[in-house]
């Protein structure tokens, strides 16, 4: 038996746009600890998704909600073999996943800040293209393809 489950960390909203959402973006984007560049990062790429601050924040949250997954393959292991079997989301792994994957497909980039390339994927994702909407669709598709195995999951 595996010990407690961790307790949920409190997120505390932005001071900005208080928003949850840009908190956990502004997180991930951060290195080293370094957490007012992240901010300085994320917040040029919202303000360049519209000159409306409302309406920026709203871009980038329909961004967010475009590249959410419903449903994952986990790795379940019966009678020796291990399968892959599709399991829905919670709405809290969902974003973030969709934030990781924004973040990530903008840090693979190179040749422009990372304002600029973290603006890119948001603009990309509210269009519905772009690397993180591809990873979105590659994770459907093997959840669908593995389909089969989904009795084995455990709710």
């Amino acid at each position: 038996m595996r010990g407690r489950r961790a307790k949920k960390r409190l997120i505390i909203p932005d001071a900005v746009h208080k928003s949850r959402v840009v908190t956990r973006t502004i997180n991930v984007v951060m290195e080293e600890g370094k957490k007012s560049i992240a901010q300085n990062i994320v917040y040029d790429a919202i303000e360049k998704l519209s000159e409306d601050p409302k309406e920026a924040l709203k871009v980038f949250e329909e961004a967010i909600k475009n590249i959410m997954p419903q449903q994952e393959v986990r790795s379940r292991r019966v009678g020796g073999a291990t399968y892959q079997v599709p399991m829905p989301l919670k709405h809290d792994r969902s974003e973030a996943l969709a934030i990781r994957w924004v973040v990530g497909a903008a840090k693979s980039k190179s040749g422009k800040p990372m304002a600029d390339r973290l603006y890119d994927e948001l603009k990309n994702a509210h269009q519905g293209i772009g690397d993180s909407i591809k990873k979105k669709e590659d994770t459907h598709k093997m959840a669908e393809a593995n389909r089969a195995f989904a009795h084995f999951a455990r709710y």
